[in-house]
């Protein structure tokens, strides 16, 4: 079942999400859905134009207004793609595209995990695992927008 979540100010847009609201479609914020799975809420920007999860085939993809970076509160980065694709699954967003942190040099994120439910570290891996402290991504932050991925 493909969920999709939708976040607008227009009339449209909420005329949008109370039908869908009204048809029984899933109204967690993208956040609620990280946290039900184990993973900081804070891990994508909160200006999000939507996203979709697949929970048969545990697919995960978030829209974004463009390309955008966020600098956290441990220092470090993570750059956004207009798309970013992953899968979704306790504890862990694995076969991630779309999502690059700065190592010296930027590198591509393939997974970010956390390992138990008290954890406070949150692994990326870009190149190499490295752990970083889980609560700097715990509450979503606004994205600044950069010219390219």
């Amino acid at each position: 079942m493909l969920k999709t979540c939708t976040f607008s100010n227009t009339v449209e847009e909420k005329a949008k999400w109370i039908f869908n609201k009204l048809k029984g479609k899933p109204l967690k914020s993208l956040p609620e859905l990280l946290r039900e799975y184990n993973l900081p809420p804070g891990l994508f920007p909160q200006n999000i134009i939507s996203y979709e999860f697949d929970e048969s085939r545990s697919r995960l993809i978030v829209y974004l207004p463009s390309v955008c970076e966020i600098s956290f509160k441990d220092s470090s980065v993570v750059r956004y793609a207009t798309r970013v694709k992953g899968t979704l699954q306790r504890g862990k967003l694995t076969s991630i595209e779309g999502m690059k942190t700065k190592v010296l040099v930027w590198v591509k994120v393939t997974s970010v995990m956390v390992e138990g439910y008290k954890s406070d570290k949150v692994w990326f891996t870009a190149g190499v695992k490295k752990s970083r402290p889980k609560d700097a991504y715990e509450k979503p932050r606004d994205a600044v927008r950069v010219e390219e991925f």
